[in-house]
């Protein structure tokens, strides 16, 4: 019998959120098993405490672990690069694959890739986080891709505990406020928001594809194992769209 492809996802220590949601995703995917390996992570702020939580050295330990399991991909499942620099993401992967031999990505390199994909000039951007954060984000999605950030709505909460119980309907709320005025997607940021448990519902209602950092992941995760992402229905419309030729 063939074995499954494997993807491991490295996991904030306080998310409760992106482990389950990725393993319905598969649920009907026996080709593709999910693993999971946790690090440090309890606050998402600028302060110095919350930034030192994502020095490399442990979540390249974490990294080492998945690769005991002799996964095909290591994925950072989380949104730190939003911040810190897509270019810090990329020094991650590097230095992931370069301890474990494994190809590696990151939730928000996941979003970059996809929006040039699929042609997207300009988001609305919804996240759980700090004002200052959110700002960060748009600035690197417009140095990175190019791509617009034209309405914002957070939560200005720091504890990433708490991102997990936000409920829908303030999720919806968020997203209808932003949605006043046009744009070419929804762009959610973090890994431990539930906005992607309701994402058909938000495309049909507000009439946006979703680009969230969990469906972006394995989105970009089926396709380093070479595996049709479009296999997966019920998770957005990024996972039926024709890639555009940039």
């Amino acid at each position: 019998m063939k074995e499954p492809k494997k993807i491991g996802m490295l996991t904030p220590s306080s998310n409760t959120t992106l482990e389950p949601i990725c393993s319905r995703m598969l649920y009907n995917v026996p080709e593709v098993t999910c693993h999971y390996g946790r690090f440090e992570v309890t606050k998402i702020s600028l302060e110095q405490d919350a930034l030192s939580q994502f020095n490399f050295e442990p979540m390249l330990q974490a990294a080492e672990l998945l690769a005991h399991a002799e996964v095909d991909v290591i994925a950072w499942n989380g949104t730190s690069g939003g911040w810190l620099g897509f270019d810090v993401d990329r020094e991650l992967c590097e230095a992931i694959t370069k301890r474990t031999g494994i190809p590696a990505t990151t939730s928000m390199l996941s979003q970059v890739r996809s929006f040039k994909e699929h042609n997207i000039k300009s988001v609305h951007l919804v996240t759980p986080y700090i004002p200052e954060i959110n700002k960060l984000i748009a600035e690197q999605y417009k140095k990175h891709c190019n791509v617009d950030t034209i309405n914002i709505s957070g939560l200005a909460q720091t504890h990433n505990r708490s991102f997990a119980l936000v409920s829908q309907e303030r999720i919806e709320e968020q997203i209808k406020s932003v949605s006043v005025l046009p744009a070419d997607a929804l762009s959610v940021v973090c890994t431990n928001f539930p906005a992607v448990n309701k994402v058909e519902y938000y495309e049909k209602t507000y009439n946006l594809p979703i680009y969230d950092t969990i469906n972006v992941l394995m989105w970009e995760c089926l396709k380093m194992v070479d595996v049709d992402p479009n296999i997966l229905k019920g998770w957005g419309k990024l996972f039926s769209r024709v890639t555009v030729n940039n």
